[in-house]
């Protein structure tokens, strides 16, 4: 998209306010990735329920790849009740909530069954509305998957890594992360992780095994760790005053196609993760590094120290549900 045409798109949706849409209202909902990823196809198919549904009184506009906003500046646009719907990183919530650094916590989760189970309980519930007093409001989760680390060399433990640059999100929890095993977090928007990469500006970086694949972040990442250390997930955030001000039949159309939107947004998530990771697992060019529990020990104590800093702000009561939930 030429530059002058998304400043045209910006001014048409960031300078009208939610009200001012004419009927039917366009609802603009933005993401950062292509439509052919989970997130992609949560958003289509949440786009074709409510039109399906309601398409005399809204119409859905999608807008992929950052095309329109990217994470950051669709936070703001939803908080300020310019845009519709988004589905940022939770790790992006950081200006508005500390409770949502509970997610950038380095192995609190041991699988996706413990996220799903502390995302469903009453602690992860009330964590979409933690953001509500400003202007934003969760209304569900979707899976990308556990976070692996990799690099441009061989290692087996922390020490291995001291002096590298790792790619993060904008996170002072994952700068801490890093910190913690003597390596620098280096935050870059992931349009941009594939050059660096390449360019030898990071060493490494963390994602799923979907990023991971999809991006081809393995072709100068030949030494992947199958560390499972972070979870990547996203909220579907709306606006809470144009969310609070529908009418109850059509919050809960609302409610409805969200639901089963995420449902298989979420299954596509899982499928694609044991499908890139098989992939990658069958790459001759590719090292994916299998960590004993005693090893796994070692890292795990090598970053505990990350838990400690952040639970007065996180709340320990966040913490102990999320420790729960991975014992359950």
């Amino acid at each position: 998209m030429t530059l002058h045409l998304k400043k045209v798109l910006l001014a048409l949706c960031l300078f009208l306010p939610v009200a001012a849409w004419a009927n039917p209202q366009y609802l603009v909902f933005t993401h950062v990735v292509s439509p052919d990823t989970p997130k992609g196809k949560m958003a289509t198919m949440f786009k074709t329920i409510v039109e399906r549904k309601m398409g005399s009184k809204y119409n859905v506009i999608v807008h992929p790849n950052s095309e329109l906003l990217d994470d950051g500046e669709a936070i703001t646009a939803i908080a300020r009740g310019e845009i519709h719907f988004a589905v940022p990183s939770v790790s992006k919530f950081e200006e508005y909530t500390p409770k949502l650094k509970i997610y950038d916590l380095p192995f609190l989760f041991p699988n996706m069954d413990a996220v799903e189970r502390f995302q469903e309980g009453p602690v992860g519930q009330s964590l979409l509305k933690s953001m509500e007093s400003k202007g934003i409001l969760g209304l569900g989760y979707l899976h990308n998957g556990l976070k692996q680390l990799s690099a441009n060399k061989e290692f087996h433990k922390p020490s291995d890594l001291e002096g590298l640059s790792f790619r993060i999100m904008d996170s002072e929890v994952l700068q801490k992360q890093f910190q913690a095993i003597g390596a620098f977090g280096m935050p870059m928007a992931f349009a941009d992780v594939y050059e660096g990469l390449a360019s030898g500006l990071i060493q490494g970086q963390e994602n799923t095994w979907s990023n991971i694949y999809s991006k081809k972040f393995y072709e100068h990442q030949p030494y992947i760790m199958e560390s499972n250390h972070g979870v990547l997930d996203y909220m579907v955030i709306t606006n809470s005053n144009f969310w609070n001000s529908l009418p109850e039949e059509e919050r809960r159309h609302f409610e409805y196609a969200l639901g089963m939107a995420l449902k298989y947004g979420n299954a596509v998530a899982i499928a694609k993760s044991k499908n890139d990771h098989d992939e990658l697992r069958s790459m001759k060019n590719v090292n994916l590094i299998e960590l004993s529990p005693k090893e796994l020990q070692v890292w795990q104590q090598a970053m505990k120290p990350v838990w400690d800093a952040y639970e007065g702000e996180i709340g320990k009561d966040v913490i102990d549900a999320a420790i729960a939930a991975g014992k359950s």
